[in-house]
């Protein structure tokens, strides 16, 4: 097993107060490295891990050239100097049972698509396009005019060439990579081992659902939310609870999860209120090196470490917990268990809503639902309410609208950037 690295001293290092979007994704891009050993895993424990080691077609995939269609495989030439396309079938080869022997020269042979082509012949005529008639007790088969040479068959090496690379490092295996690498031959992969992830509520009003709350009580929805979007990660999710609000328990869980974890991600807990006891603890026991940014919603967000284990602290508002957790967390995780920073495809949709007046210098993210305008064109509309608490919100939208600092106003119509759930690996609607 390759040795773990360990993140840069100065990790998320910076001398701001605020931090605009841009800037922190810049920080965290630079300087988060992998921490994650390796180990090699069967294809069918491959999906969703992040592959450690390149991995090259071994053979030519496919191996020989074979049919790519059920019909008559026949020499090109052959079928030209017939005239009336007609040939006799000499042969019948299935998938898995080549021909031994050279095609009988001037016949057809019944080919069924995946079989190897046989020496003798280069190209095959669909069944649906061919008649076959019987002359006396001999089969015979009408090929149309018109078939070019080559046709319906598949070249060795026509997927991939022998050498060829196939699945780079530090991709996250879908099932299409991993039945590309089972087409080689290949039954193990090199993979990054899954990251360690502690989710940690905090608050005494938290409750999880199935007990009765007390007055003033909440349920702690965020734990559900975030260790969804954590597990889809590819990661090992440890629920360490809801910690309540006192700075002693705080620390020595939080001291307790850095032994054993990568990463400690805690939501609620954040700011700086008499009851917030994340950040104080962070600072006790290791560095926060990031905190507060210029974002709507999640401003509180913040970096730190402790010993060799990120931590990542997000609001305990669900509709902010949810965009930090996207923006922030997601790819964060990726780069320290080998895989890329993430970074969402942005596309430019009309929108089919208006902002009179925006704050300047803050980057705000909405969310967006997908809608059809009169004469059908693709416009997002915004979810009417901007609450930070709304999880109604978060189920109706389709994705974000990210409007950047610059902007004071939205006028209808004008395009803006929207960012699919899709992208993240969540279901649509």
């Amino acid at each position: 097993m390759a040795p773990t690295r360990r993140l840069l001293d100065d990790c998320f290092l910076h001398d701001r107060d605020r931090l605009r979007h841009a800037e922190a994704l810049a920080i965290l891009r630079e300087r988060i490295v992998p921490v994650a050993g390796q180990e090699s895993v069967a294809l069918g424990e491959a999906h969703a891990r992040i592959l450690a080691r390149s991995v090259a077609a071994s053979q030519n995939v496919p191996l020989a050239d074979n049919s790519a269609v059920d019909g008559y495989a026949f020499l090109h030439e052959r079928y030209l100097s017939a005239g009336d396309g007609l040939l006799p079938v000499s042969a019948r080869i299935a998938a898995g049972h080549p021909l031994e022997a050279p095609l009988a020269a001037g016949s057809a042979a019944r080919i069924f698509t995946g079989a190897l082509m046989p020496e003798g012949a280069d190209t095959v005529a669909m069944q649906e396009d061919c008649e076959v008639t019987e002359r006396d007790g001999r089969t015979f088969v009408h090929i149309p005019p018109g078939l070019k040479p080559g046709a319906n068959r598949r070249r060795a090496g026509e997927d991939l060439k022998a050498g060829e690379m196939l699945v780079a490092a530090g991709t996250r295996l879908r099932p299409q990579d991993i039945a590309a690498i089972a087409s080689t031959g290949a039954d193990r992969v090199e993979v990054f081992r899954k990251l360690r992830v502690a989710l940690v509520s905090s608050g005494d009003e938290l409750r999880r659902p199935g007990v009765p709350l007390p007055a003033g009580g909440v349920y702690d929805s965020n734990h559900f939310l975030l260790s969804g979007l954590v597990a889809a990660s590819g990661v090992e999710v440890s629920d360490l609870g809801i910690l309540p609000d006192r700075a002693e328990a705080v620390q020595a869980a939080l001291s307790a999860a850095a032994l054993t974890h990568d990463v400690i991600v805690t939501t609620g807990g954040a700011s700086r209120g008499e009851e917030d006891h994340f950040v104080s603890a962070i600072d006790e026991l290791g560095s926060r090196h990031m905190w507060q940014l210029a974002i709507k919603p999640g401003r509180p967000m913040n970096f730190g470490r402790i010993g060799d284990c990120v931590t990542l602290g997000l609001p305990g508002n669900p509709v902010a917990a949810m965009v930090c957790g996207l923006l922030y967390v997601l790819p964060v995780l990726s780069a320290l268990g080998g895989g890329a920073f993430f970074e969402p495809v942005r596309y430019q949709i009309p929108a089919a809503f208006s902002v009179p007046k925006k704050k300047p210098d803050r980057r705000e993210f909405y969310r967006g639902i997908l809608d059809r305008d009169a004469d059908g064109r693709t416009v997002v509309r915004k979810f009417a309410r901007d609450g930070s608490g709304l999880i109604t919100s978060l189920r109706e939208a389709d994705g974000l609208i990210e409007i950047p600092e610059e902007a004071t106003s939205i006028v209808e119509g004008q395009p803006v950037d929207f960012i699919s759930f899709g992208d993240y690996g969540l279901a649509a609607r």
